[in-house]
């Protein structure tokens, strides 16, 4: 899993049909040897912009929604409380 810090909303006028109804964000890794690289996240839980969160990857992502058939290879899983110190 990974931690981020979600900077923007990303909207897509044209995307795989799969991809419909999916709400998609930029997030920025905060942390570990990955800190400061982008990802293109979806958020299933309602998260938003300036929000720390969690993030898991791979088949693990695609299994959060469902489909292992989907074009998906981030989702946010959790947000982090405020109080929460990181490294």
């Amino acid at each position: 899993m990974i931690t981020a810090k979600l900077i923007d909303n990303v909207w897509a006028t044209r995307k795989a049909s799969s991809l419909n109804g999916l709400k998609l964000m930029l997030a920025e890794v905060i942390g570990g040897s990955t800190e400061g690289q982008w990802l293109i996240v979806v958020d299933t839980i309602s998260a938003g912009v300036g929000d720390r969160v969690i993030i898991t990857t791979g088949s693990s992502a695609r299994r959060m929604l469902g489909n292992d058939d989907i074009p998906v290879d981030a989702v946010v899983v959790g947000i982090i409380d405020d109080d929460c110190k990181l490294g």
